[in-house]
Protein backbone atom coordinates (compact mmCIF):
# COMPACT_ATOMS: atom_id res chain seq x y z
CA UNK A 1 0.00 0.00 0.00
CA UNK A 2 1.37 3.47 -0.70
CA UNK A 3 1.89 5.42 1.86
CA UNK A 4 2.74 9.39 1.93
CA UNK A 5 3.89 12.33 5.01
CA UNK A 6 1.84 15.11 6.07
CA UNK A 7 3.00 17.58 3.04
CA UNK A 8 2.16 14.64 0.09
CA UNK A 9 5.38 13.17 -0.75
CA UNK A 10 5.72 9.11 -0.88
CA UNK A 11 7.34 7.07 1.15
CA UNK A 12 9.70 4.93 0.28
CA UNK A 13 8.13 1.19 1.16
CA UNK A 14 10.97 -1.69 3.14
CA UNK A 15 11.27 -3.74 0.19
CA UNK A 16 12.98 -6.12 1.79
CA UNK A 17 9.87 -6.93 4.40
CA UNK A 18 7.45 -7.15 1.20
CA UNK A 19 9.99 -9.20 -0.56
CA UNK A 20 10.17 -11.78 2.28
CA UNK A 21 5.75 -11.49 3.15
CA UNK A 22 5.45 -11.95 -1.07
CA UNK A 23 7.47 -15.38 -0.38
CA UNK A 24 5.49 -16.81 2.61
CA UNK A 25 2.33 -15.97 1.48
CA UNK A 26 2.22 -16.65 -2.76
CA UNK A 27 5.00 -19.62 -3.18
CA UNK A 28 3.65 -22.54 -2.20
CA UNK A 29 7.34 -23.84 -0.05
CA UNK A 30 6.71 -20.46 1.71
CA UNK A 31 2.98 -21.31 3.01
CA UNK A 32 4.50 -24.38 4.42
CA UNK A 33 6.99 -22.44 6.40
CA UNK A 34 4.29 -20.08 7.92
CA UNK A 35 1.77 -22.89 8.70
CA UNK A 36 4.51 -23.78 11.15
CA UNK A 37 5.31 -19.91 11.80
CA UNK A 38 1.97 -19.40 13.05
CA UNK A 39 2.05 -21.63 15.66
CA UNK A 40 2.06 -20.01 19.37
CA UNK A 41 4.75 -21.81 20.61
CA UNK A 42 7.11 -20.37 17.80
CA UNK A 43 5.85 -17.59 18.44
CA UNK A 44 6.93 -17.99 22.23
CA UNK A 45 10.05 -19.49 21.86
CA UNK A 46 11.41 -16.41 19.47
CA UNK A 47 10.68 -13.94 21.78
CA UNK A 48 12.71 -16.03 24.50
CA UNK A 49 15.08 -16.15 21.66
CA UNK A 50 14.93 -12.42 21.01
CA UNK A 51 15.26 -11.39 25.56
CA UNK A 52 18.67 -13.48 25.41
CA UNK A 53 21.94 -11.39 25.35
CA UNK A 54 22.95 -12.99 22.36
CA UNK A 55 20.36 -11.87 20.20
CA UNK A 56 22.22 -8.33 20.33
CA UNK A 57 24.00 -8.70 16.84
CA UNK A 58 20.99 -8.51 15.32
CA UNK A 59 21.23 -4.41 15.95
CA UNK A 60 23.61 -3.12 14.12
CA UNK A 61 22.08 -4.87 10.53
CA UNK A 62 19.02 -4.11 11.85
CA UNK A 63 19.42 -0.30 12.47
CA UNK A 64 21.30 -0.31 8.70
CA UNK A 65 18.71 -1.60 6.87
CA UNK A 66 15.88 0.43 7.82
CA UNK A 67 18.02 3.36 8.35
CA UNK A 68 17.21 4.34 11.79
CA UNK A 69 18.33 7.60 13.64
CA UNK A 70 19.73 6.32 16.94
CA UNK A 71 20.38 9.81 17.71
CA UNK A 72 16.41 10.08 18.16
CA UNK A 73 16.56 7.74 21.14
CA UNK A 74 17.92 7.32 24.76
CA UNK A 75 22.01 7.09 24.92
CA UNK A 76 22.70 3.72 26.29
CA UNK A 77 23.84 -0.54 25.85
CA UNK A 78 20.58 -2.30 25.17
CA UNK A 79 20.67 -6.01 26.83
CA UNK A 80 19.54 -8.09 23.80
CA UNK A 81 17.46 -7.53 20.47
CA UNK A 82 13.85 -6.97 22.32
CA UNK A 83 15.62 -4.37 24.84
CA UNK A 84 16.96 -2.16 21.56
CA UNK A 85 13.21 -2.70 19.77
CA UNK A 86 10.98 -1.37 22.76
CA UNK A 87 14.07 0.99 23.15
CA UNK A 88 12.56 4.67 24.51
CA UNK A 89 12.33 7.78 22.57
CA UNK A 90 14.39 11.39 24.24
CA UNK A 91 12.44 13.51 25.69
CA UNK A 92 11.21 16.21 23.17
CA UNK A 93 11.63 14.04 20.45
CA UNK A 94 7.66 13.37 19.88
CA UNK A 95 5.88 16.78 21.11
CA UNK A 96 2.14 15.89 22.23
CA UNK A 97 -0.35 18.45 21.06
CA UNK A 98 -2.12 19.68 24.31
CA UNK A 99 -4.80 21.44 23.00
CA UNK A 100 -8.24 19.53 24.38
CA UNK A 101 -10.00 19.72 21.31
CA UNK A 102 -7.09 17.88 18.99
CA UNK A 103 -7.19 14.47 18.46
CA UNK A 104 -3.41 13.15 18.59
CA UNK A 105 -2.12 9.98 17.12
CA UNK A 106 -1.51 7.47 19.54
CA UNK A 107 1.62 5.67 17.73
CA UNK A 108 4.32 6.26 14.86
CA UNK A 109 2.56 4.60 11.98
CA UNK A 110 0.60 4.26 8.86
CA UNK A 111 -2.99 5.64 9.30
CA UNK A 112 -5.43 4.79 7.39
CA UNK A 113 -9.70 5.96 8.39
CA UNK A 114 -12.70 4.12 7.23
CA UNK A 115 -16.11 4.68 8.58
CA UNK A 116 -18.33 1.82 9.91
CA UNK A 117 -21.10 1.68 8.15
CA UNK A 118 -24.52 1.10 9.57
CA UNK A 119 -24.35 -2.96 9.19
CA UNK A 120 -21.46 -2.40 10.69
CA UNK A 121 -18.88 -4.12 7.86
CA UNK A 122 -15.92 -2.41 6.74
CA UNK A 123 -12.83 -3.21 4.07
CA UNK A 124 -9.40 -3.32 4.44
CA UNK A 125 -7.56 -4.15 1.27
CA UNK A 126 -10.21 -6.56 -0.60
CA UNK A 127 -10.78 -8.75 3.07
CA UNK A 128 -14.34 -7.41 4.94
CA UNK A 129 -14.62 -7.33 8.05
CA UNK A 130 -17.52 -7.00 10.66
CA UNK A 131 -16.93 -4.84 13.90
CA UNK A 132 -18.61 -8.02 16.29
CA UNK A 133 -15.96 -10.88 14.78
CA UNK A 134 -13.21 -7.50 15.21
CA UNK A 135 -14.40 -7.06 19.25
CA UNK A 136 -16.32 -10.34 19.39
CA UNK A 137 -19.17 -8.49 21.38
CA UNK A 138 -22.12 -7.50 18.68
CA UNK A 139 -23.27 -4.93 21.89
CA UNK A 140 -20.10 -2.74 21.17
CA UNK A 141 -20.21 -3.44 17.33
CA UNK A 142 -24.03 -1.69 17.40
CA UNK A 143 -22.53 1.04 20.07
CA UNK A 144 -19.95 2.22 16.96
CA UNK A 145 -21.68 2.24 14.24
CA UNK A 146 -21.99 5.41 11.74
CA UNK A 147 -17.99 5.98 13.62
CA UNK A 148 -14.91 5.81 12.39
CA UNK A 149 -12.43 3.60 12.70
CA UNK A 150 -8.96 4.38 12.73
CA UNK A 151 -5.90 2.26 11.83
CA UNK A 152 -2.70 2.70 12.61
CA UNK A 153 -0.23 0.21 11.16
CA UNK A 154 3.53 -0.04 12.60
CA UNK A 155 6.28 -1.43 10.60
CA UNK A 156 9.36 -2.38 12.37
CA UNK A 157 11.03 0.88 11.44
CA UNK A 158 8.36 2.62 13.68
CA UNK A 159 8.99 3.93 17.31
CA UNK A 160 6.88 0.54 19.03
CA UNK A 161 6.03 2.27 22.13
CA UNK A 162 1.83 4.20 21.99
CA UNK A 163 0.37 6.16 24.49
CA UNK A 164 -3.25 7.89 25.35
CA UNK A 165 -4.80 9.95 22.89
CA UNK A 166 -6.71 12.04 26.35
CA UNK A 167 -7.50 12.57 29.65
CA UNK A 168 -10.03 10.13 30.89
CA UNK A 169 -11.09 6.66 32.69
CA UNK A 170 -9.64 3.42 31.18
CA UNK A 171 -11.70 0.27 31.47
CA UNK A 172 -9.70 -2.82 31.77
CA UNK A 173 -8.08 -4.59 29.28
CA UNK A 174 -10.24 -7.50 27.37
CA UNK A 175 -7.98 -10.04 25.64
CA UNK A 176 -8.84 -12.13 22.29
CA UNK A 177 -6.44 -14.67 22.14
CA UNK A 178 -5.76 -15.73 18.52
CA UNK A 179 -3.03 -17.22 16.11
CA UNK A 180 -0.25 -15.06 15.41
CA UNK A 181 -0.29 -13.31 12.10
CA UNK A 182 1.30 -10.46 9.49
CA UNK A 183 -0.69 -7.45 9.30
CA UNK A 184 1.55 -5.77 6.66
CA UNK A 185 -1.29 -5.34 3.81
CA UNK A 186 0.63 -7.98 1.21
CA UNK A 187 -1.30 -10.97 3.42
CA UNK A 188 -4.43 -9.80 2.91
CA UNK A 189 -4.42 -11.58 -0.37
CA UNK A 190 -4.28 -14.79 1.19
CA UNK A 191 -5.45 -14.50 5.23
CA UNK A 192 -7.86 -12.18 6.95
CA UNK A 193 -5.57 -10.89 9.31
CA UNK A 194 -7.25 -9.62 12.11
CA UNK A 195 -10.11 -12.84 12.46
CA UNK A 196 -6.34 -14.42 13.23
CA UNK A 197 -4.79 -12.01 15.45
CA UNK A 198 -4.02 -12.03 19.46
CA UNK A 199 -5.50 -8.80 20.43
CA UNK A 200 -6.51 -6.60 23.24
CA UNK A 201 -8.62 -3.93 24.45
CA UNK A 202 -10.02 -0.92 26.50
CA UNK A 203 -12.20 1.97 26.26
CA UNK A 204 -11.60 6.01 27.04
CA UNK A 205 -13.94 7.37 28.68
CA UNK A 206 -12.27 10.04 27.28
CA UNK A 207 -12.66 14.02 28.62
CA UNK A 208 -13.06 15.28 24.70
CA UNK A 209 -13.71 12.66 22.16
CA UNK A 210 -16.54 10.49 24.27
CA UNK A 211 -15.50 6.95 24.71
CA UNK A 212 -12.67 5.73 22.51
CA UNK A 213 -11.88 1.91 22.15
CA UNK A 214 -8.29 1.63 21.62
CA UNK A 215 -6.88 -2.29 20.44
CA UNK A 216 -3.87 -3.03 20.16
CA UNK A 217 -3.43 -5.92 17.28
CA UNK A 218 0.20 -8.96 17.85
CA UNK A 219 1.81 -9.91 14.45
CA UNK A 220 3.50 -12.87 13.50
CA UNK A 221 6.73 -13.36 16.08
CA UNK A 222 5.62 -10.60 18.44
CA UNK A 223 6.32 -12.08 21.84
CA UNK A 224 3.21 -10.07 23.58
CA UNK A 225 1.47 -7.02 23.68
CA UNK A 226 2.64 -4.86 27.02
CA UNK A 227 -0.02 -2.84 28.48
CA UNK A 228 0.71 -1.20 31.70
CA UNK A 229 -2.57 -0.09 33.31
CA UNK A 230 -5.68 -1.97 33.94
CA UNK A 231 -9.01 0.54 35.00
CA UNK A 232 -7.14 3.84 35.75
CA UNK A 233 -7.23 7.44 34.99
CA UNK A 234 -5.49 8.04 32.46
CA UNK A 235 -3.75 11.11 30.93
CA UNK A 236 -3.10 12.58 26.79
CA UNK A 237 0.05 11.16 26.14
CA UNK A 238 0.97 9.38 28.92
CA UNK A 239 2.67 6.12 27.64
CA UNK A 240 0.27 3.13 27.48
CA UNK A 241 2.29 0.62 26.46
CA UNK A 242 4.77 -1.37 24.24
CA UNK A 243 4.58 -3.70 21.46
CA UNK A 244 7.64 -6.68 21.83
CA UNK A 245 9.31 -7.46 18.00
CA UNK A 246 7.08 -7.32 14.70
CA UNK A 247 4.67 -5.32 13.42
CA UNK A 248 2.05 -4.54 14.85
CA UNK A 249 -1.36 -2.41 14.69
CA UNK A 250 -3.67 -0.38 16.60
CA UNK A 251 -7.21 0.72 16.08
CA UNK A 252 -9.29 3.75 17.23
CA UNK A 253 -13.30 2.84 17.55
CA UNK A 254 -14.60 6.96 17.69
CA UNK A 255 -18.13 7.26 18.01
CA UNK A 256 -20.60 8.84 15.39
CA UNK A 257 -20.32 12.40 15.50
CA UNK A 258 -17.52 12.86 17.87
CA UNK A 259 -14.55 13.53 15.65
CA UNK A 260 -13.90 15.68 12.06
CA UNK A 261 -10.71 13.32 10.84
CA UNK A 262 -8.34 15.66 9.38
CA UNK A 263 -8.82 16.53 5.12
CA UNK A 264 -5.01 15.50 4.35
CA UNK A 265 -6.12 12.07 5.68
CA UNK A 266 -9.30 11.73 4.84
CA UNK A 267 -8.45 12.43 1.20
CA UNK A 268 -5.18 9.83 1.23
CA UNK A 269 -7.72 7.26 2.53
CA UNK A 270 -10.13 7.44 0.65
CA UNK A 271 -7.58 7.04 -2.64
CA UNK A 272 -6.17 3.93 -1.05
CA UNK A 273 -3.52 5.33 0.76
CA UNK A 274 -2.16 5.34 3.97
CA UNK A 275 -0.79 8.72 5.93
CA UNK A 276 2.67 8.53 7.92
CA UNK A 277 2.10 10.02 11.21
CA UNK A 278 4.10 10.43 14.38
CA UNK A 279 2.80 9.92 17.97
CA UNK A 280 0.83 12.85 19.62
CA UNK A 281 0.21 15.15 16.41
CA UNK A 282 -2.71 16.48 15.91
CA UNK A 283 -5.44 14.28 13.40
CA UNK A 284 -8.78 15.50 13.89
CA UNK A 285 -10.86 17.86 16.05
CA UNK A 286 -13.78 17.42 18.24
Amino acid sequence: MKSVDRNGNEIKQNETQNQMLGFLYQNKIGRIILSQLVKPWVSKAMGILLNLSVSKWLIGSFVKKNDIDLSEYEDRKYRSYNDFFTRKIKEGHRKIDEQPEHLIAPCDSKLSVYSISADARFKIKDTLYTMESLLRSKKLATHYEGGLLLIFRLTVDDYHRFCYTDNGVKTKNYKIPGVYHTVNPLANAVIPIYKENTREFSIIKSENFGNILTMEVGALLVGRIVNYHEKANVRRGEEKGKFEFGGSTIILCLEKGRVIIDEDILANSLNGVETVVKMGEKIGIA
